[in-house]
């Protein structure tokens, strides 16, 4: 039997190549695929895979990276709920996903799955799971937040019919600009420092959000990919991308982790769109498409 480590590494590592294989085929375009492998002597030791399609026909910029990390110490971002843990030396491993469409009817997506594993002074290994997905539309349709919700909730449901509710609010807090007072998206599921079904059962859990991932986005990305948009739609597009470049700097905790723990910086910035714009205290029409989407999505709600 393989090490519990290698066996998280290759259910990662299959899971970038069937989204990514997947992504490919829906666009049409070829992703570049970036190996890479910290120098000897940096303070952070590993390797991982980025791999990226930019310009393509649906995806302006569709990143998915697998990265295998180990280091001397876990920086504060991993520590903030396991305090005992500061200062242990470590192991992290994850798949993360952002994608940025080109029509505006289309939603930016996330994903990411990771595990994390740290030996305090003295004692055993102690691994955790964390993960989840969430959904930031431009332009609101209910029925796709439904679906997306629904998968999510069906991945869920088999190891604790408390875990999509809980998961559920967990990323309606955690996807929330404070210096905004505003909503990143429409949600979806989010769970961190997770160990509390065992290693089987949180690994499972683990892998059964990662395995629905492709479910809940692409009928989405299929029903609205074509429908016809114009400048309007576009520069609210880009306006709200840099709510998304907001978060991922100010509170991002994963984008936290990476770059404070000497990660590659590159790779970590992966999420970032391609093209954004920031305006002076936009307004949008009252009734409008573009006021919809703050009064009717970007709020917590029940969507299912």
């Amino acid at each position: 039997m393989n090490h519990p480590t290698q066996r998280v590494r290759d259910y990662l590592t299959g899971l970038q190549d069937r989204i990514t294989s997947t992504i490919g085929l829906v666009d049409g375009g070829s992703f570049i695929t970036d190996a890479w492998r910290k120098p000897p002597g940096e303070r952070l030791q590993g390797q991982g895979i980025t791999q990226i399609l930019e310009d393509g026909a649906v995806f302006e910029r569709a990143g998915c990276g697998f990265s295998q990390v180990s280091g001397p110490a876990l920086p504060p971002s991993a520590t903030q709920h396991r305090p005992e843990l500061a200062g242990a030396p470590f192991e992290a491993m994850g798949v993360s996903l952002v994608f940025h469409p080109r029509n505006p009817y289309v939603p930016t997506v996330h994903m990411n799955v990771r595990m994390i594993a740290a030996t305090p002074p003295g004692g055993q290994p102690v691994c955790w799971f964390g993960g989840g997905m969430d959904l930031t539309p431009y332009y609101g349709f209910e029925e796709d937040v439904v679906h997306f919700h629904t998968t999510c909730r069906h991945a869920l449901d088999p190891f604790g019919v408390d875990k999509y509710p809980r998961f559920k609010r967990w990323c309606d807090e955690y996807f929330y600009l404070k210096h905004r007072d505003e909503q990143r998206g429409v949600g979806g599921v989010f769970f961190d420092d997770f160990s509390e079904l065992g290693f089987e059962g949180s690994f499972a859990m683990m892998t059964s959000v990662g395995d629905a991932f492709l479910d809940a986005y692409l009928p989405i990305v299929d029903r609205r990919k074509n429908t016809p948009y114009g400048e309007r739609e576009r520069s609210f597009q880009l306006y709200r991308r840099g709510r998304y470049v907001e978060f991922n700097l100010v509170w991002d905790r994963g984008t936290h982790f990476g770059l404070q723990s000497g990660g590659r910086t590159e790779s970590i910035l992966l999420s970032m769109p391609p093209l954004v714009s920031w305006s002076y205290h936009r307004q949008t029409r009252p009734g409008s498409p573009e006021d919809a989407l703050y009064r009717q999505f970007l709020v917590r709600k029940d969507w299912i």
